[in-house]
């Protein structure tokens, strides 16, 4: 039996941190998002997704608005709805889901096509331009929909339109070479050859896969010209073959480049196929991937795609802190990439990944009200500088309420609400135990509860409901040096295998493990390559990263530095955030300003008090200036 994931329906979060967060999902978040679609929320960006179904199904007059791949924003809310479902049952939304569903369902044509750009504005050009016009893209979120609701929900109607677009596609891309220009049908399809068991949409994204790169001149020989029309955001260039990793076999690359998302979608379709099909040179190069982003090309937060222009990687160590784009999308992405790699072998690496992401890079996409959303997640903001100076205009300080391209906060609410596929995997000998996260989860091995004060305090206890003949196997996060485990109140000593301890024993129904650490301040250092980091200092407790803001500070952000030796405190939360928040304190330095411009002596500095906050929790109580990286000073 090889690694899989337990199912969501198997598993209940009841966690003190995250369970507050999927309530809020369930509750205002998932509802606000409908809202946005059906253009209800004063103030907002417009969206008109939901019209747009409309208008291609002859049911309004009108035209389509929005970008090309606006469907994938209705894709991706009705799947986190089927999670919604999931967790908390609900008629009334149900009978949404049902009427959104059957509305897609009248757009579909009788050959099972569908998208409504194309319907809509241009019929004549379906699939003639897969480099820009996403739909494949919108295809495969639209399939991982139709699974979510299928698994999650117990609901077949859009599975039921999802295979007759899957054949479709298959119908004509079987027969044809085809690449998707936005990588994401090779998920959807991979997720449909599991919901029905069909070989032929895991091969179909196989062949997608296989085919990318070959040859890369191939969008410079299948694209059409069309002199006038923006199908993005940005003109995408055929002959830019890096920027769609398109320029070398999928199992010949060895860094990432190009499109973020683009990259990570792929990565985490070419981790998936690994494990369907044991694939070890498509295996090893999403392991050279891994390696590559997360020692050279990725932000301390686990933000990745340091360029703005194209929403790129660029080149090792280039990771600038206030011009940094870092898309929400691309640390969700992050997160489905580890958790595929987890598929294919039990390694810390690939958990404390997940957990780097989904404490930090994604969630500070999300206000804490559950109601406004960042796309770009910058190190550093300057009120003076962000949203305003050229090569800044991406920078906010606040979350807008919603955005033209509005990839991420669905993006983040799937990835939220359905949090409890990413805890535990299991195989014919193991359960394992990936996220230190409170759940009840049904294993083959029977039931088991996991209670935890993490991420502010490092206890966790696992009580077995029903016992069995296993292995328990729990990620030890790589923060965490020293720990006391214990089986029913014995220390034990285990067997420690790539960032998991094992214990294997007959467990009675009744038994517990526990693990007990302690969470230190930690001072972490940049690799010297990395320019913007030079002579700085991040902190993090436990997963979760801190930064700094002015608000909070008695001077310039620019103006502060941190002593090397001097001790850093956990407090209890700042004025205006969540009680249960565990902030930081220290005293630092303060450089006083003065008029000159340049001097020929150092400022003169003076002792200040410093408090940190969760980098997540940043521009939560009003829009400001923040960093991540604060100088660091030898002594006071």
């Amino acid at each position: 039996m090889s690694i899989r994931e337990i199912p969501l329906r198997s598993v209940k979060i009841t966690d003190a941190f995250w369970s507050p967060r999927q309530k809020l999902m369930t509750d205002v978040t998932i509802p606000y998002m409908e809202k946005i679609l059906r253009d209800e929320v004063p103030g907002a960006e417009k969206s008109h997704a939901i019209d747009n179904f409309r208008v291609a199904a002859g049911e309004i007059n009108g035209d389509y608005y929005g970008m090309v791949f606006q469907d994938s924003d209705v894709a991706k809310w009705l799947e986190a709805a089927a999670y919604s479902l999931a967790l908390k049952p609900d008629g009334a939304l149900s009978r949404r889901v049902d009427d959104m569903v059957a509305l897609v369902g009248r757009c579909q044509q009788p050959d099972g096509y569908l998208n409504t750009y194309f319907t809509v504005k241009e019929p004549e050009n379906k699939w003639k331009n897969l480099l820009e016009c996403h739909e494949l893209y919108c295809a495969g979120h639209l399939m991982e929909a139709a699974a979510a609701l299928y698994e999650a929900a117990g609901k077949d109607e859009l599975l039921q339109i999802c295979i007759r677009l899957a054949d479709h596609i298959c119908d004509r891309f079987e027969k044809e070479d085809g690449i998707p220009g936005h990588q994401e049908i090779e998920i959807g399809l991979l997720r449909m050859h599991r919901a029905t068991g069909s070989v032929r949409y895991r091969d179909m994204a196989l062949r997608f896969l296989n085919l990318r790169g070959r040859d890369p001149a191939w969008f410079k020989k299948h694209t059409p010209a069309h002199p006038g029309v923006c199908y993005g955001g940005y003109r995408i260039l055929p002959e830019d073959s890096v920027y769609n990793q398109s320029d070398v076999s999928v199992r010949e690359q060895t860094v990432a480049r190009g499109h973020a998302v683009r990259q990570l979608y792929m990565l985490a379709a070419m981790a998936d196929a690994a494990a369907e099909t044991g694939d070890r040179e498509m295996l090893d190069a999403c392991q050279r991937l891994f390696d590559n982003i997360t020692q050279k090309q990725m932000y301390v937060t686990g933000a990745v795609g340091a360029s703005a222009h194209h929403e790129a990687f660029t080149v090792d160590y280039d990771l600038p802190n206030d011009r940094g784009y870092g898309e929400t999308c691309a640390s969700v992405a992050m997160m489905f990439f580890a958790h595929q790699m987890l598929k294919n072998r039990p390694d810390g690496r690939y958990a404390d990944l997940m957990e780097l992401e989904i404490y930090n890079a994604a969630l500070a996409g999300m206000q804490l009200d559950g109601k406004r959303f960042f796309y770009v997640n910058p190190l550093e903001v300057d009120e003076s500088v962000s949203g305003k100076v050229y090569g800044y205009e991406h920078v906010l300080p606040w979350r807008p309420q919603w955005h033209s391209c509005a990839c991420c906060p669905p993006n983040l609410a799937r990835l939220i609400s359905s949090l409890g596929r990413y805890l535990w995997s299991e195989d014919e000998h193991t359960v394992y135990s990936h996220l230190l996260i409170g759940n009840e989860a049904d294993t083959r091995f029977g039931r088991i509860r996991l209670e935890s004060r993490c991420p502010w305090q490092g206890h966790a206890e696992y009580m077995m409901l029903d016992g069995g003949d296993f292995s328990l196997a729990i990620h030890m996060p790589h923060y965490v040096s020293d720990y006391s485990l214990t089986v029913n109140g014995k220390k034990v000593v285990p067997a420690i295998r790539n960032g998991y301890v094992y214990l294997d024993r007959f467990w009675q129904p009744g038994d517990m493990a526990a693990i007990s650490f302690d969470l230190p301040v930690r001072r972490i250092y940049a690799n010297p390559s990395v320019r913007s980091c030079a002579g700085k200092v991040a902190l993090a407790r436990g997963p979760i990263i801190y930064c700094f803001e002015e608000a909070d500070q008695s001077a310039p952000l620019s103006s502060l530095s941190l002593p090397r030796d001097l001790k850093i405190e956990p407090i209890p939360a700042l004025p205006g955030l969540p009680e249960e928040m565990i902030c930081l304190k220290a005293q630092g330095k303060r450089e006083i300003l003065s008029d000159s411009l340049y001097g020929d002596f150092p400022p003169a500095a003076e002792s200040c008090s410093l408090r940190a906050i969760p980098y997540f929790a940043w521009a939560n109580r009003k829009a400001g200036n923040m960093l991540v990286w604060i100088r660091e000073s030898i002594c006071l």
